[in-house]
């Protein structure tokens, strides 16, 4: 679909320019996501689109034998990338090169063609992303997601997922996602102004950044 594609095509372009450029990845990705964003607006003229209603209908709020699509896709995809990671060599790869470059180098793994592997796998699932809350909202409405990147990252961190590289997990990473959830739904509950929750969420990342570093400190 063109919303994979174009996640995918993302990808590929931040994985040359951080792996054959040389530029930081940080850099690369922050600098990309603000190009997506400002190419959105331009194509959509900065309004709003809707989507088709059959896309809704049938995705968004569709369901197979009583079970919602968007849950079964989130599942499989989340089922599919655990046994990558787990039980296959390119996840074995994937962990060695988050882990330690040049020990990968050494061992024989082609860690720059892994590394925009990796960067091309991700923008296909943020297209994916993309194309399921398209289908949930009905709408392109880009305001409605600016503080989607930082829950994403605490998500990650939250599951036991390194910012340092060479530990992580999917199913960890489910679990993570409860947390930004349930703080965003507990404001809405408790009706705290929506605009603490970033405040909220950056907070809990930052905590949880701090005491993986802790940990990784104790092990060496």
């Amino acid at each position: 679909m063109p919303a994979t594609a174009a996640g995918a095509a993302w990808g590929l372009v931040n994985g040359l320019l951080a792996v054959k450029a040389g530029i930081p990845d940080f850099i690369v990705t922050l600098g990309t996501f603000g190009m997506a964003f400002g190419l959105a607006a331009v194509i959509t003229g900065g309004s709003d689109i809707t989507t088709p209603l059959e896309l809704t209908t049938k995705i968004g709020n569709g369901n197979a034998l009583g079970i919602p699509w968007l849950l079964l896709i989130a599942v499989t995809a989340a089922v599919v990338m655990q046994v990558v990671l787990t039980a296959t060599r390119f996840g074995r790869y994937t962990f060695a090169v988050g882990s330690n470059r040049e020990a990968g180098r050494r061992v024989g793994v082609k860690v720059d063609r892994h590394r925009i592997a990796l960067y091309v796998i991700s923008g296909f699932f943020a297209g994916l992303g993309g194309f399921l809350a398209l289908a949930l909202y009905n709408n392109t409405t880009i305001g409605a997601h600016g503080n989607d990147n930082l829950v994403a990252i605490a998500a990650v961190v939250i599951g036991g997922t390194s910012l340092f590289g060479g530990t992580g997990s999917v199913l960890g990473t489910i679990a993570g996602v409860l947390v930004p959830v349930v703080l965003q739904n507990g404001f809405v509950i408790v009706g705290v102004p929506t605009f603490w929750q970033p405040v909220a969420i950056g907070a809990v990342l930052i905590v949880a950044v701090f005491i993986d570093g802790r940990r990784r400190t104790a092990a060496r």
